[in-house]
């Protein structure tokens, strides 16, 4: 059974934490491909994004040398709030044969009761966490017992369901934040070193973080 890594976001913009995550749990877990699903209209996130068009263009040049690397369009090309469990649901129309694995940050698992019909993703992918030093693997609650229930220790367990998984993995500690790389832009501070050049040469050419006010 293929297992392919959906790795989701506004990417705005992408950068050496977001990259640096998908390949660690690539390499690791041993996925076919890793896809990068561009959010269009995240509903946890009040503030401005930056044009789909821009942030496609700079996730198009971030991954072009990785193989394994792949662009899935389908949020922006859908209308209404981009909801995950809407996105995996097509997914797995498209991939009905896949082991479809939702990769999250332990910050965006911990948030995960907040999200639209949270209860449904295990019906639909396994959920792969990348786990940094300082954050702690929830004990109690609904996480909890989720994890109870359905967490493994072994890889292997993902290739042998296409979904219904939880594994936590550690990968390496890059706390790169996109706000801060916005705001830091603005600043006039190069992000040199946090993002690929080529990303890099997309945000001067289009002034694209010159007039955005975080909030």
């Amino acid at each position: 059974m293929r297992c392919i890594g959906i790795f989701g976001g506004t990417f705005d913009p992408i950068h050496y934490g977001h990259l640096r995550t998908a390949y660690e749990t690539r390499a690791k877990l041993g996925f076919d491909e890793v896809r990068f699903v561009p959010c269009a209209n995240p509903p946890h996130r009040q503030t401005a994004v930056t044009p789909s068009e821009i942030r496609l263009r700079m996730l198009e040049a971030a991954v072009a040398a990785e193989p394994g690397f792949v662009i899935d369009e389908r949020e922006l090309a859908r209308p209404g709030p981009s909801y995950t469990v809407d996105t995996l649901s097509s997914l797995r129309e498209d991939l009905p044969d896949e082991a479809l694995c939702l990769l999250l940050g332990m910050d965006a698992f911990l948030d995960l009761p907040s999200w639209h019909e949270w209860e449904r993703l295990l019906e639909l992918a396994h959920i792969v966490v990348a786990h940094r030093p300082g954050w702690q693997v929830p004990r109690e609650g609904a996480l909890g017992r989720l994890l109870e229930q359905s967490r493994t220790a072994h890889r292997h367990d993902l290739e042998r369901a296409r979904a219904g998984r939880i594994h936590i993995e550690s990968v390496t500690q890059l706390e790169v934040s996109s706000t801060e790389l916005r705001r830091s832009i603005r600043a006039g501070i190069a992000p040199k070193y946090l993002l690929p050049e080529s990303v890099w040469r997309i945000i001067v050419e289009t002034n694209c973080y010159a007039q955005q006010a975080e909030t």
